[in-house]
């Protein structure tokens, strides 16, 4: 039997590719399902970590600062504005909402995609500043009962506020051709599966794989 060249591999191992992170985008309106569909994916893909926002909304029961989001106050907010400490910000129902910019270019640095759960105003922003690096999925409502229903049956909000959420749907709707993918949720299994080949479809693009340069030297050095 032949003897096996330095560095050689074993025949069916698997050459890592170093590449960029991805930032994934999923937007929709409240109801529609992005929360429920982000936090499917962060469970079953821990090469994917959630933009943590700064918020200055009053932490709900469930909540814990850090996790959910960064509770803080108007005032470190504006400031966070000011300084450019925001990839992106937006005012929705009365309270502030941001990216953090220093973890996020940390994570793409290292090779690690990081999800946001924003809103068209967010995804706007983020895409006049990082258009390479982000991929935007705009998740679609069977039906706006259902997404009255769905917002009705999660019991997070009164009845003022659902109907703040209906009345706002139809211009959040509105922002869909300016996602790169769209995905109806009428089924949360289906969606997910969509979300999952739209993330391994951005992880395969020529740009993101940094690596590619010298993997295909060596290819070629080897010819």
């Amino acid at each position: 039997m032949a003897a096996k060249t330095a560095g050689s591999r074993p025949s069916g191992s698997k050459v890592a590719i170093a590449r960029r992170g991805l930032m994934l985008v999923l937007s929709s309106p409240s109801g529609a399902g992005k929360t429920t569909l982000s936090r499917m994916l962060l469970d079953h893909d821990a090469s994917v970590e959630l933009s943590v926002s700064v918020t200055t909304r009053t932490r709900r029961a469930n909540e814990k600062d850090g996790r959910d989001y960064h509770f803080i106050d108007k005032a470190r907010f504006t400031h966070m504005v000011e300084a450019g400490e925001l990839l992106e910000w937006a005012e929705v129902f009365g309270n502030l909402y941001g990216t953090p910019r220093a973890p996020v270019e940390a994570s793409l640095a290292a090779g690690r995609d990081v999800l946001f759960d924003i809103d068209w105003q967010g995804t706007q922003q983020l895409r006049e500043k990082v258009r390479g690096d982000m991929a935007s999925i705009f998740v679609l409502p069977p039906s706006m009962s259902e997404l009255e229903r769905r917002l009705r049956a999660r019991a997070l909000d009164d009845e003022r506020v659902i109907r703040g959420r209906m009345a706002k749907a139809g211009d959040e709707l509105s922002h869909w051709p300016e996602y790169d993918y769209v995905i109806l949720n009428d089924d949360i299994d289906r969606a997910f599966a969509d979300v999952r080949a739209i993330l391994a479809a951005e992880r395969l693009k020529r740009e993101r794989q940094i690596g590619l340069s010298a993997l295909v030297r060596g290819l070629l050095a080897q010819a």
